[in-house]
């Protein structure tokens, strides 16, 4: 079981970093060889950039609501999510050219991203009684207090790093 950390606690990341959501949606459940084959690409590539950290994914979390699947996960910088999601040798490439010539026609199974790149006070978090989740896995986990009571103090903040 996760620690939970008492109190209030936000968290900061070095520069600039990427929010990258993605996510699958099972349209027609009944259709298994349809959205098995997408629904079992997603931890091949997730296991491919935990094993390498230079790839520049610093995190991942998965929520499962009703018949979609999302994923956010946190980069480093656009540059190294467009790189994976763009060489041959990674395992991406492959599964998405797949889905595109077998699956996305058929409308079986949907899929999803949004990316959003983050500059330095563009983003605040806080976390009350929570385990180290989100930005705080992957960045600087701190406590609350002072100069970072409030949110807008915690943008603020961010901006003059």
């Amino acid at each position: 079981m996760a620690k939970v950390h008492p109190g209030r606690y936000t968290a900061t990341i070095d520069g600039e970093f990427v929010v990258f959501v993605i996510g699958m949606r099972f349209n027609k459940l009944w259709k298994v060889h349809q959205w098995l084959p997408v629904f079992r690409a997603m931890p091949k590539m997730i296991a491919t950039l935990m094993k390498h950290p230079e790839k520049g994914m610093l995190g991942a979390r998965t929520m499962w609501a009703g018949r979609t699947i999302t994923m956010i996960q946190y980069w480093r910088s656009f540059d190294h999510l467009e790189r994976f999601s763009r060489d041959a040798n990674d395992p991406h490439l492959g599964p998405w050219r797949r889905y595109n010539q077998r699956v996305a026609k058929s409308g079986d199974v949907g899929v999803y991203h949004e990316t959003y790149k983050i500059g330095p006070g563009q983003y605040e978090c806080v976390y009350a009684n929570m385990p180290a989740m989100g930005l705080a896995a992957v960045g600087n986990h701190q406590p609350v207090g002072g100069r970072s009571e409030a949110a807008r103090d915690r943008v603020a903040a961010g901006a003059a790093t």
